[in-house]
């Protein structure tokens, strides 16, 4: 594989934009590179040993898949290495690719499995649950954050407790259903909702600020 490009780094939207510019940043695929050869065609190439036809999947994809790392763990550094390692394992895994859903879905699939792992691999996360705690520690965080004006959507999301901002991003942002977010993280269903229940309430209240 040739050079990874360079990533956009951290960014930040206001609340005026709001979850609705969140939602479609993620839903569209990533089309703003019309490139002649198809990406069906592309993937197929890159499943045949093509080097180029993977790098220009990367060149395609890249700033989604950071986006969403990004997202997961709110720190550019880590997620321009989770990007990086969702996309060598995509290169490695690319034969398992069916054709059955849009390349871009797959892909995106493996790099939240890729942020999940490395979060529990490298322990950043203390607990699942939101305990007590943890709430109280959020809400000083937001209040004494900008206490003058009000806190801007991705800020406020930041600042959530990890179990509770992986519920929030994976089911209200990336689309997934309890039943999926549950399998993923390792928790019951009934823990999920509860989750996204709460990490609601507590962007709810910070944005109201």
């Amino acid at each position: 594989m040739s050079q990874p490009v360079a990533i956009p780094q951290a960014y930040s939207l206001g609340v005026a934009e709001g979850v609705q510019e969140l939602v479609s940043m993620t839903v569209q695929d990533s089309a703003e590179t019309q490139a002649a050869m198809s990406e069906t065609d592309l993937v197929r190439e890159a499943q045949a040993g093509s080097a180029d036809a993977f790098e220009r999947l990367y060149r395609k994809h890249g700033r989604r898949v950071y986006a969403v790392c990004l997202r997961m763990v709110s720190d550019p550094d880590w997620a321009e290495e989770l990007m990086q390692d969702a996309f060598v394992r995509a290169w490695s895994a690319i034969d398992s690719f069916q054709h059955r859903s849009a390349f871009g879905t797959w892909l995106h699939r493996l790099a939240i499995n890729v942020v999940l792992s490395d979060m529990r691999a490298e322990k950043r996360r203390s607990s699942r649950e939101l305990l007590p705690g943890e709430l109280d520690e959020f809400e000083r965080e937001v209040g004494g954050a900008m206490p003058e004006t009000r806190v801007d959507l991705e800020r406020a999301i930041a600042a959530l407790p990890s179990g509770a901002k992986e519920v929030l991003i994976l089911h209200d942002i990336e689309g997934y259903r309890y039943r999926e977010i549950a399998k993923l993280i390792g928790v019951a269903e009934g823990t999920v909702k509860s989750q996204l229940s709460r990490a609601r309430r507590l962007v709810r209240e910070a944005l109201e600020r």
